[in-house]
């Protein structure tokens, strides 16, 4: 239905920004909700952003808020995180996730495909 690629983690010192990318292909690529979500070493996947495929509605978890910015650009099927004064704490494997089902944008269970992820490295 579709795939998704992930790219532009790297390693950056602490106050440093990263821009995430997630490519979707496929035939219905751009009729999915997308969200993001990163997974911390020894730490259970916790969600970030999520923005609809619709009217481009963004929510975000509470720990990001001011920091990260979710948006898409629909004409190249592709979503971004925008990440701004980084943190060690913001260290995780990040991964770009698609929904069908609007809603419960913090349930990783309820998005249907996953990318492979990208690391994000932020050094004190």
């Amino acid at each position: 239905q579709v795939q998704l690629v992930e790219s532009g983690g790297g390693s950056v010192q602490a106050g440093g920004s990263l821009r995430l990318s997630c490519a979707a292909s496929g035939r219905t690529a751009a009729r999915y909700n997308m969200g993001w979500f990163r997974q911390a070493p020894g730490k259970e996947r916790d969600f970030v952003a999520a923005i609809t495929w619709n009217v481009g509605n963004a929510y975000k978890a509470d720990s990001v808020k001011g920091r990260l910015t979710i948006s898409r650009d629909n004409a190249k099927n592709t979503v971004y995180l925008q990440m701004n004064s980084l943190k060690p704490e913001d260290t995780a494997v990040y991964y770009c996730a698609a929904k069908t089902r609007y809603g419960n944008w913090w349930m990783d269970k309820e998005y249907e495909f996953w990318g492979q992820g990208t690391q994000v490295t932020v050094s004190a």
